[in-house]
C-alpha cells in the first residue's frame, strides 16, 4: 500500500509527572510494526530509547486537545504523544492506524486457533532463568494461596474446554478475594508509625496487584471469546456473544478503597443496618412533594469555599490514586479524597447556575425573537461564573440514587429588566388564578418566584435531572446532565453530556442548549477549573442559533478562560450579536446595530436561593443527607467526614445489590424517562395547556 511507508520526526512525549513533555525523535517502522523513538535525530543509529509493538495496539486522538494523541499497546505499554498542530496529528495517527491494522490481521492469519495450541510451564522460562529466580513469596500461586493442584514444569496442559473455563474463573475469583483481602489490609494500617497505609513499598505492591488481577480478566475474555469463536464458527451478524461473568466483579473493588465493607454503622448489630437498607428506598415510591415557598427561608450561610491547604500534605494520597489510574480511564466508579471535596452536593451546584434570576426572567420579556435569543445567550454565559465556588477546584459531593434538592428564588419585579411593549398580562385573568394559585382576594405579590427541584435519577451512569419554572411569567426550563469523567494525566475532564430545554411558553418557542465539558487542572499543585468545548442553542420556530466557543488554554501562551460565540439568523445567516471576553470575568457583547456592551459578571447582584430548614426537610434532601459531612468539612475533619461519605455510599451499594437481587426496578420521585432524556413529571407546559383546555371548555 502506498500508506504503508516509515514515517520519522520530532513529537513531543509525556515522560512522567517530574519532567513532563519532552521532545523526541519517533521512527515508524511499517515492515516490523514498531514506534521506536530516540532522544533526537542524531542518536536515530543507536539503541531506541523505548519500542512499542503496534500489533492489537489502538491509537486514539485525545478530547483533551486538537494536537495529542496516545498509543495503548497489547502489552499495556502506554505512550502519550502530541504533535505540532492537528494536521501533524492526523498524519501520524493515521499511519499508525494502517500500520496496527496490517500487523494485528497478520497476527490472526498466522497464528492456529486454540484448539491447536498446547502450553507448557516451560515456555515461561527454565530454573535457571531470571523469571524464576524469585522468592517464594513472590509466586503467584502461592501468594494468593488458591487451592488447586500445581502443575509441575513441563507437562503439557490438556486443552482447555468450557467446563475448564468455569473451574479458571473459580480460581480467579478466589485469587480476586485474596487480592481484596490484602487491599483491605493495607488501608486498615495506621496513617502513621514505622508501617503505615501509604508506604511506598506497600502502594506499589496495592498497584501491581490490581494491575495483574486485570490483566488475567482480560486474558480470560480472550480466551473466552476464542471458544464462542471457535465452536460457533464465524458468528453471523447480531450475534451476542454470553460472557462467563465473575461471581467478583473485579471493576467495584479495585477503586481507591470504594469495596471496603467496613460497616456504616459499627455498633449497630447487623439486622438493624439491613433493615435501614431495606426500609429506606420504599420511602422514594411515594407520590411526589409538593414545597411550599413560603417554608423556604433565603440561604444566609457562607457558601464560599477555603482553599485545599497544603496540598504538599496531601501529596502522598494523590500519588496513590495516580498509581491506579490510566490515560483515558472513566472515573465514574473511583472514590477521590475527601479532602477535595465541596461542601455540596452536585444537585446543588446545579441550583447555583440560577443564581441570577432576573437576568432567566428577562429572557421572555424581549419583543422579538432575536432579543429572546440574544438575552438567553446573556444568561447563559452569565450562569457558570456563580457556579463555581472560589479559585480552587473542588469537587461537590457525587449525588446518591433518589437524592433531590429543592430551593427557589424571590425576584422583585422592579428588579426585572422590561421592555416597552411587553405584556406582563399575556395570560388570561382565569389562568393567571390557575397558575399562581394565589386565594381569591388576596393581593399580587410584588415579586416573581422561580421554583427549582434537582434529582439523581440513575446511579450508573450517574445521570442528574433539573427542573426549573417561574409560573407567573410561563417560562421553564428543564435539563438532564449524565457526568463522565475522565483521567487525562495531570487534568481529569468532565464532559456534561445531556441537553437543556427552555420554554417561553408566551411566545410558544423552545430554544434547547448543551453543556460544555469542565476540567480540572494541574492536580498535583494547586488545581484549577476551565471549561472547553463547544455548545449550540437553537430555537427551531424562530430559526435563530447560537453558537458559544469556551476556550482551554493553549499548550503555549494564550489566555485563560475564553469564551467566543455568535448569534445568528439561519435563514439569512446574519449575524446578530457577537460575544467575546472570559466566562467568569467581563463579557463583551457587540449587536448587529454597532452597539457595545460590557457585563461584568464579578459585580453582577447574585440573588441567594431559598432552602427549607433541615429539620423540615426530607431524609434524602441534599442538605440533610449531607449534613454530618458537610459539617465535618467545615471544622476541618476529613476522618470524619470520609467516614460519614463511606457509610453513604456503602447504603447506596447495599440497596443497589437488594434491588438487582429481587429484580426490583428503581422508581425516581420526580422525572420520567422519556426517551433518551429524563422529563420533569409535572413541566408548566403541561400545567398552562390544561388551564387553556379548561378555559376553552368553559368558554
Amino acid at each position: 500500500s502506498d500508506h504503508m511507508e516509515n514515517i520519522y520526526g520530532y513529537l513531543m512525549k509525556y515522560t512522567n509527572l517530574v519532567t513532563g513533555w519532552q521532545y523526541r525523535f519517533f521512527v515508524l517502522n511499517n515492515d516490523a510494526g514498531l514506534l521506536e523513538y530516540f532522544v533526537n535525530e542524531q542518536s536515530r543509529h543507536l539503541k531506541p530509547r523505548g519500542t512499542l509493538q503496534l500489533a492489537g495496539a489502538v491509537i486514539s486522538p485525545s478530547d483533551e486537545d486538537s494536537h495529542t494523541f496516545t498509543v495503548n499497546a497489547a502489552s499495556g505499554e502506554q505512550y502519550k504523544l502530541r504533535a505540532t498542530d492537528a494536521k501533524e496529528r492526523q498524519h501520524w495517527v493515521s499511519r499508525l492506524q494502517i500500520c496496527t491494522q496490517h500487523h494485528t490481521e497478520a497476527i490472526g492469519k498466522n497464528n492456529p486457533p486454540l484448539k491447536s495450541r498446547s502450553f507448557s510451564l516451560a515456555s515461561q522460562g527454565s530454573a535457571n532463568s531470571p523469571g524464576v529466580q524469585r522468592r517464594p513469596s513472590q509466586n503467584a500461586v502461592s501468594f494468593f494461596n488458591v487451592g488447586h493442584h500445581r502443575l509441575s514444569t513441563g507437562k503439557r496442559v490438556p486443552i482447555m474446554q468450557p467446563d475448564h473455563l468455569v473451574d479458571v474463573r473459580e480460581m480467579m475469583s478466589q485469587a480476586e478475594g485474596q487480592q481484596r483481602d490484602l487491599i483491605r489490609s493495607i488501608e486498615c494500617l495506621p496513617v502513621s508509625g514505622h508501617l503505615t497505609s501509604l508506604d511506598q513499598d506497600l502502594l506499589m505492591l496495592k498497584a501491581t496487584s490490581m494491575a495483574t488481577m486485570n490483566c488475567l480478566n482480560d486474558c480470560f475474555h480472550i480466551l473466552q471469546l476464542q471458544h464462542a469463536s471457535q465452536q460457533k464458527g464465524s458468528l453471523p451478524a447480531g450475534t451476542t456473544i454470553s460472557w462467563l461473568e465473575p461471581k467478583i466483579s473485579l471493576s467495584n473493588h479495585f477503586k481507591n478503597g470504594a469495596a471496603q465493607n467496613f460497616p456504616a454503622e459499627v455498633n449497630k448489630p447487623a439486622s438493624v443496618r439491613e433493615e435501614q437498607c431495606i426500609a429506606e428506598p420504599c420511602q422514594l415510591t411515594r407520590e411526589p412533594e409538593e414545597i411550599n415557598p413560603d417554608e423556604e427561608l433565603e440561604d444566609i450561610g457562607d457558601d464560599k469555599e477555603d482553599d485545599l491547604g497544603a496540598v504538599e500534605e496531601q501529596r502522598s494520597v494523590i500519588l496513590h490514586l495516580l498509581s491506579q489510574l490510566k490515560l483515558g480511564m472513566d472515573l465514574t466508579r473511583v472514590v477521590l479524597p475527601t479532602f477535595i471535596l465541596e461542601k455540596r452536593s452536585l444537585l446543588e451546584m446545579y441550583a447555583d447556575f440560577m443564581s441570577h434570576p432576573d437576568l432567566f426572567i428577562a429572557i421572555t420579556n424581549g419583543t422579538t425573537p432575536e432579543e429572546r435569543m440574544v438575552r438567553f445567550v446573556e444568561y447563559y454565559l452569565t450562569s457558570f461564573h456563580e457556579g463555581r465556588k472560589g479559585a480552587i477546584a473542588k469537587k461537590p459531593y457525587n449525588p446518591i440514587i433518589g437524592e433531590v434538592f429543592h430551593c427557589s428564588w424571590r425576584m422583585p419585579k422592579s428588579d426585572v429588566a422590561a421592555d416597552a411593549g411587553s405584556n406582563f398580562s399575556a395570560h388570561s385573568p382565569s389562568e393567571q388564578v390557575t397558575l399562581s394559585k394565589h386565594l381569591e382576594g388576596q393581593p399580587e405579590p410584588d415579586y416573581y418566584t422561580v421554583k427549582f427541584v434537582a434529582e439523581q435519577v440513575s446511579h450508573h451512569p450517574p445521570v442528574s435531572g433539573f427542573y426549573a419554572e417561574c409560573v407567573e411569567r410561563k417560562m421553564c426550563v428543564n435539563a438532564h446532565v449524565w457526568t463522565k469523567s475522565k483521567f487525562l494525566g495531570m487534568s481529569i475532564g468532565v464532559a456534561m453530556v445531556g441537553e437543556g430545554l427552555l420554554s417561553l411558553l408566551e411566545h410558544g418557542e423552545e430554544y434547547t442548549f448543551s453543556l460544555p465539558c469542565a476540567y480540572a487542572r494541574s492536580i498535583l499543585t494547586v488545581p484549577w477549573v476551565e471549561l472547553g468545548g463547544k455548545v449550540n442553542i437553537n430555537c427551531a420556530k424562530t430559526g435563530y442559533s447560537a453558537s458559544i466557543n469556551f476556550h482551554t488554554k493553549p499548550f503555549y501562551g494564550g489566555k485563560l478562560h475564553r469564551v467566543t460565540g455568535e448569534v445568528k439568523q439561519n435563514l439569512t445567516n446574519t449575524v446578530v450579536c457577537r460575544v467575546q471576553g472570559e466566562w467568569n470575568s467581563v463579557l463583551e457583547f457587540t449587536y448587529g446595530n454597532g452597539e457595545t456592551k460590557y457585563v461584568d459578571l464579578t459585580k453582577l447582584t447574585v440573588t441567594r436561593k431559598r432552602v427549607r430548614p433541615l429539620e423540615k426537610q426530607g431524609a434524602f434532601e441534599s442538605r440533610r443527607l449531607w449534613q454530618h459531612v458537610t459539617e465535618s468539612l467545615r471544622v476541618g475533619d476529613i476522618d470524619k467526614a470520609t467516614e460519614h461519605k463511606r457509610a453513604l455510599e456503602e447504603r447506596q451499594r447495599s440497596e443497589e445489590r437488594l434491588r438487582a437481587e429481587t429484580e426490583t426496578p428503581w422508581c425516581t420521585k420526580y422525572f420520567l424517562k422519556e426517551g433518551d432524556g429524563w422529563v420533569y413529571h409535572k413541566p408548566l407546559w403541561k400545567t398552562v395547556s390544561a388551564a387553556q383546555t379548561q378555559q376553552t371548555d368553559t368558554n
